[in-house]
């Protein structure tokens, strides 16, 4: 949902809605720095959750963010950035942060691999243990990391499996990077393969988006849902699969103050 006004504004929008989960931003997400969080802003958050009884919230930090850069000194300014996410999450009481994690710039993965992992570790290491930072699928547009699932799971495996670390799948995302999840089969060929290299308790979000692109194209474009690439069959089988229950499914669809509803509405008349 859009913060403007603050994060509880966001809260009641998605409630006025029907959201039962928001994601919001803490903070602008094409900016590094970023707004105190003071107690006025906390209770008022707070206030607002209590009010709406929305059951979930996650955080999203800002796009500039790279751990896998080359240069030192962006790399530093993303560790820091992440950390302040982390922080004003554990503040605001926001149990879960999604991240891109970072792109490799002509380095190769594997040395973008090891150098997310280093600056995952001291992210974890030096905020609250209340946030559990969340790897999001990418489409690998560009040089991106996590596009693959044996990208995360090395990554979940380069931190021994620390459990403060999870994952959030993107629809749209996945789709762009060769994962069909169109017809049943597909679908479940995908979600199996997840299940077995990363591991469904790890997944503790899910971005539903169409795609603009197609399969394969690895380019990182959200259409309504049903309207795109993907289709409406996929997320009929997503809303209506017992593995996901507990898991938040947030929209991520474009002109959000317009379209968002008609996105939510869409989603739940799938369910059966």
């Amino acid at each position: 949902m859009p913060t403007a006004g603050g994060l509880d504004k966001a809260i009641r929008n998605g409630k006025e809605i029907g959201c039962t989960a928001v994601q919001v931003f803490t903070s602008s997400p094409q900016q590094w720095k970023a707004r105190e969080v003071t107690d006025e802003l906390e209770a008022a958050f707070n206030t607002a959750l209590r009010d709406t009884g929305v059951e979930s919230v996650v955080s999203h930090d800002s796009y500039l963010v790279n751990l896998a850069a080359p240069a030192e000194e962006l790399r530093e300014k993303s560790i820091a950035g992440l950390k302040g996410e982390m922080e004003r999450c554990a503040r605001y009481g926001i149990p879960y942060a999604v991240s891109h994690i970072g792109a490799h710039m002509e380095q190769g993965e594997d040395a973008g691999l090891k150098l997310a992992s280093e600056g995952i570790r001291r992210v974890l290491d030096e905020t609250p243990q209340a946030v559990t930072l969340l790897m999001e699928t990418t489409a690998g547009q560009g040089t991106a990391l996590n596009h693959r699932f044996e990208q995360i799971a090395w990554l979940l495996d380069a931190l021994n499996g620390d459990a403060r670390l999870g994952v959030c799948l993107d629809a749209c995302h996945v789709f762009a990077a060769g994962y069909d999840i169109r017809t049943p089969d597909t679908y479940e060929a995908t979600f199996s393969e997840f299940g077995s290299v990363v591991g469904f308790d790890r997944l503790k979000a899910i971005h539903a988006n169409d795609s603009k692109k197609g399969l394969g194209s690895r380019i990182d474009r959200h259409e309504h849902i049903g309207e795109g690439e993907i289709g409406e069959q996929a997320f009929r089988l997503l809303v209506n699969d017992p593995r996901f229950e507990r898991v938040p499914i947030l929209l991520e669809t474009p002109e959000a103050p317009e379209m968002h509803r008609v996105n939510l509405e869409r989603l739940r008349s799938y369910r059966v």
